[in-house]
């Protein structure tokens, strides 16, 4: 029945394709194995209970062969002392001793050779007792020992013979019966054996079609998680993984022929936006000379009227002039083609300059608190650069505080020789989900009061261009924490021109 049953479950493990085949295969004949393994035991067994039956059929026709011997030796003594001391002629009382020839031929009953051995042995048996009655009627106590000697000792060999050929059978038995359960211990170790082997090869099976295929599925999917998408699965088979390995194939071939067209087009934007940046700098730039002649009455009397006109379009034209120059810088950051000036970093000039072009552009009053801790280690970079980054970070913080509220800018000490700038303010707060997306590109955070977008996306590359890193704490309605950190160690920045090694250098002296 179980036989039956694995023949539908090894066709279908044995299609085309099927990674698992090889494994399905060797399970099924493991389970065939045992199946039969199991069959041969019960056959065995039976065997085993046959050859036991037959070796006790064996001890009782011996036993019932040596109670016939012993009962015709005390018979034959008895009649023949009595025969001879009291010369009786009435016939011989044996009492229990009688042969009991019916238990006999029942247990020999389908044995025709010893049928007919137990046949003369009760003629002979017979022929000896009516022969001894006779002796004994006539008195003859010489010619009853004579009897003794003829029909007795051929009784008596007729009888052993029966019994040797019970032995010799019943070793024959016991021989078979050590011989099955020697076959039955061999096969139980040799299916051991089978087992073991075969646990090890399903193992084996398992390692090499199931484990080490994965193992090279999640390497290479941590490449393509870390940006290389031109790394290829090379697994070649015609199984499932083989599918997989061939649909992933594809799907990062897309991914990386996708990439490639957005990073391209997104190159274009860029050399496109940079172009119209440096484009439009210089006509902006001829305006906003040409307004402020204009608002002075370079080219004749203007009335008030046409003053603030004048003012607003110059406000307008300075705002576009900002933005076009902010896009320059970005794209200089991006193409990395902006060299820096490292010097010694003097962070109480850099907050004094900070705070004084805060207090000029802003008209609220703000209390501003700075805390520079006096452990600070030496820090090298471009200080208009950082300056800038605090500057913009400043006037965020600015925006969104409260009349009369406060602001603390702290410097400290930071791990692995650092130095951590913090602007914490007391507004509003960021949302969670907004923070992540804070430091990209056209990202408006803060209640969307920024302009546009590239202010943070800015200090980022600035802060990155140095070598230090940016970011942000904030829970809402407790307000923000927008920090950078810079390292202390000028190998730590990208100072590699002579230029601004010597000047590194000289600024250290």
């Amino acid at each position: 029945m179980i036989a039956i049953n694995l023949i539908p479950f090894l066709i279908h493990s044995s299609r085309k394709g099927n990674f698992l085949t090889p494994l399905h295969t060797s399970i099924s004949v493991l389970v065939l194995f045992l199946f039969g393994q199991q069959v041969f035991n019960l056959f065995i067994a039976h065997l085993n209970h046959e050859a036991c039956d037959q070796v006790t059929h064996a001890l009782l026709v011996e036993q019932e062969g040596e109670n016939l011997l012993n009962a015709v030796i005390d018979n034959e003594e008895k009649g023949f002392l009595e025969n001879s001391s009291r010369g009786q002629t009435n016939s011989i009382d044996y009492g229990d001793k009688k042969p009991n020839f019916n238990h006999l031929y029942n247990l020999v009953q389908d044995n025709p050779a010893q049928i007919k051995q137990l046949d003369k042995i009760r003629y002979i048996y017979n022929q000896w007792q009516r022969e001894l009655k006779q002796k004994a009627l006539s008195g003859s106590v010489s010619k009853s020992a004579l009897a003794k000697s003829t029909l007795f000792d051929s009784l008596r060999n007729e009888i052993e013979n029966l019994i040797q050929g019970q032995e010799m059978l019943l070793r024959v038995r016991k021989n078979r019966v050590r011989h099955l359960n020697d076959i039955n211990t061999a096969i139980n170790i040799f299916s051991t054996l089978v087992i073991l082997l075969g646990a090890v090869l399903n193992f084996q099976l398992l390692y090499r079609r199931v484990k080490l295929p994965l193992n090279k599925l999640t390497q290479v999917c941590e490449l393509w998680q870390a940006g290389q998408m031109e790394v290829q699965l090379c697994h070649s088979s015609i199984d499932e993984i083989g599918q997989l390995a061939g649909v992933l194939n594809a799907i990062a071939d897309k991914t990386r022929h996708r990439q490639e067209s957005i990073e391209g087009r997104n190159q274009q934007l860029e050399d496109m936006i940079s172009a119209l940046s440096h484009d439009l700098r210089i006509p902006l730039l001829a305006t906003r000379n040409t307004l402020e002649c204009m608002s002075r009455g370079a080219f004749g009397a203007v009335n008030d009227t046409w003053k603030e006109v004048f003012e607003e379009y110059h406000e307008a034209n300075e705002e576009l002039l900002k933005l076009v120059e902010l896009l320059l810088d970005i794209s200089r950051y991006e193409a990395r083609s902006t060299c820096l000036a490292y010097d010694r970093l003097n962070w109480e000039k850099i907050l004094i300059k900070v705070i004084g072009q805060v207090k000029a552009t802003f008209t609220r009053e703000l209390g501003f608190v700075c805390k520079i801790s006096q452990l600070l280690p030496t820090v090298y970079g471009d200080e208009l650069e950082i300056q800038r980054v605090l500057q913009n970070l400043l006037d965020n913080a600015v925006r969104v505080s409260k009349p009369k509220g406060e602001i603390l800018l702290e410097i400290t000490p930071y791990e692995e020789g650092q130095v951590k700038i913090s602007v914490r303010d007391y507004g509003s707060g960021i949302a969670p989900q907004a923070q992540q997306k804070l430091f990209h590109r056209f990202i408006q955070g803060r209640g969307h009061r920024g302009r546009s977008g590239l202010g943070l996306y800015l200090c980022r590359q600035i802060i990155e261009a140095h070598g230090g890193n940016i970011g942000v704490e904030s829970s809402l309605g407790e307000g923000s924490t927008f920090w950078f950190t810079l390292p202390s160690a000028i190998n730590n920045v990208d100072c590699n021109d002579e230029q601004n090694i010597t000047r590194c250098s000289k600024n250290d002296d």
